[in-house]
């Protein structure tokens, strides 16, 4: 196991839970975020449940490696929606932070699935 691939996990799980507890606490900024970008109040549970999700599954993944690909797979496809709300909106400062998360996950997952 590299210890890059255990540093972007770790990082790419402490991102997903900061992100989830913002989401939780109903942080100001990023609330007005989602609502400029479209996204519904009443996901906001949802969207935290499943960062926590992703998290969890990435951090098991150390040591469980198919949970790992699998984790990394969904992280990637729920930074990838983010983009997508953040295209339609017009949006194209807020498109840098899940651009480059979108990135981070798809390398966590590659690395995962290699050291498989």
């Amino acid at each position: 196991m590299s210890a890059n691939y255990v540093s972007l996990t770790v990082v790419l799980s402490l991102v997903l839970v900061g992100s989830a507890v913002a989401k939780v606490r109903r942080q100001e900024s990023l609330v007005a975020t989602m609502r400029r970008i479209g996204v519904p109040d009443a996901w906001l549970p949802r969207l935290a449940a499943l960062e926590i999700a992703g998290a969890v599954g990435l951090l098991v993944g150390l040591a469980f490696r198919p949970l790992a690909v699998a984790a990394g797979v969904g992280v990637v496809l729920y930074f990838a929606g983010a983009v997508v709300f953040h295209v339609r909106a017009h949006d194209r400062k807020g498109l840098i932070a899940p651009g480059a998360l979108t990135v981070v996950a798809l390398l966590v997952s590659l690395l995962a699935l290699q050291n498989t």
